[in-house]
């Protein structure tokens, strides 16, 4: 079935149990990525990742992975990413199926009408289709504050705007800085609280100062040797741990969606070249040789854990320069032995 911008936030949030099938596609990736998530939330699952190319090299394995119990007991949630028609075999045998244990999502980029994986979604009872396309004006700002209630804050319209126009109306980004602006005001969806721009001021991504970008573009790298230079240099008992996260995770997120399309079929000048005024002429070089480091999924647990020690380092007291310097070096590590 084709779900409509009306009714997929019910689709994903009330998950139907016939529905064995969710196929997220269109341009807006990050706007995919976080229906998936949400569905994932619904459904109380735990992800279960895993590739086109096993799908495609093997169709029966995505129907026996949907198929098998949880070695754990808990729910499982069948995540393919990135999605294109190389799994098409295994989406047909598994709409063909018994009901299985655990739904699956695919995320897919753009895809054309003649899509014959989008056909299979469109026409099947069991399986859901939606595109996805990055929001605009009044749009974006109805999708910021929609985000906004989903953390428990209240945002006005203008601040909706200047959050969108910052975060270059990518909803990835701007789930990533509300998430910290909910922190920061102890919000919830059970005590909401109203945002307003001090807050935006005092921790928002554009409060970083200095050149904190290099170092998690070392890490990425892989420049051992350049990095711990540079981890020296930091003043001790400075407060730059958290806008060096920050950086890093503006990084990952760029480089996620542009590792995906590779992993799709384009090349990777094609997708250089279509990054165009989004990349700062002095960061292509690097940008490219990350491309060609990481995967889609290495990039996707790398901004999980980022996430991750953020709030460790807001929220704990664990010592900071040791924190960033370990997740540093052993991005760096793991980018040199590739």
């Amino acid at each position: 079935m084709k779900a409509t911008k009306g009714t997929i936030g019910r689709a994903v949030d009330q998950p139907n149990p016939d529905t064995r099938f969710y196929l997220l596609h269109g341009p807006d990736e990050a706007q995919s990525r976080a229906l998936a998530s949400r569905l994932l939330e619904a459904l109380g699952a735990a992800k279960h990742a895993i590739s086109g190319g096993l799908i495609k090299s093997d169709p029966a394995a995505l129907v026996d992975e949907a198929s098998a119990l949880s070695l754990f007991g808990g729910k499982r949630l069948i995540w393919i990413e990135p999605a294109g028609k190389e799994i098409e075999a295994g989406v047909l045998a598994l709409l063909e199926a018994p009901r299985p244990e655990s739904a699956t999502v695919a995320i897919a980029g753009t895809l054309t009408k003649t899509s014959p994986l989008l056909k299979l979604a469109e026409s099947s009872s069991l399986a859901l289709a939606y595109a996805s396309y990055v929001p605009e004006g009044q749009e974006a700002e109805r999708m910021v504050t929609d985000l906004g209630r989903r953390f428990g804050l209240k945002i006005s319209s203008p601040l909706a705007a200047r959050l969108a126009a910052a975060a270059d109306n990518d909803q990835a980004i701007v789930s990533q800085e509300l998430e910290k602006f909910a922190l920061y005001l102890g919000a919830s969806p059970h005590a909401p609280k109203e945002l307003d721009d001090n807050a935006v001021d005092e921790v928002g991504a554009d409060s970083s100062e200095g050149d904190f970008q290099r170092l998690a573009d070392l890490a990425l790298g892989g420049n051992i040797e350049a990095l711990a230079e540079e981890l020296v240099k930091l003043p001790t008992g400075g407060n730059e741990a958290i806008p060096i996260v920050r950086s890093l995770q503006r990084r990952l997120l760029f480089l996620a969606p542009a590792r995906a399309r590779i992993e799709r079929g384009d090349t990777l000048d094609a997708v250089m070249a279509s990054m165009g005024r989004t990349l700062f002429w002095k960061d292509k070089s690097a940008v490219q040789h990350m491309l060609q480091k990481w995967s889609a999924q290495e990039l996707a647990t790398a901004a999980d854990r980022a996430s991750k020690l953020e709030r460790a380092l807001m929220f704990t007291a664990a010592p900071e320069h040791e924190a960033l310097g370990e997740e540093l070096f052993a991005i760096a590590r793991k980018a040199r032995n590739r």
